[in-house]
């Protein structure tokens, strides 16, 4: 039986923990923008009679 890599299945490990925490930054950021209120210019000024 072959002898088992263990500095295979530590990086092995280590690139799914990366990858897992890129994609829950991305989700973070992408639900960070969509909270954001939507710039809108203000109303016109009435000209004062």
């Amino acid at each position: 039986m072959p002898a088992v890599n263990y500095q295979y299945e530590k990086r092995k490990k280590e690139l799914e923990k990366k990858k897992k925490k890129a994609e829950k930054d991305r989700q973070k950021e992408i639900k960070k923008n969509s909270n954001k209120p939507k710039e809108t210019p203000p109303p016109p000024i009435a000209p004062e009679k």
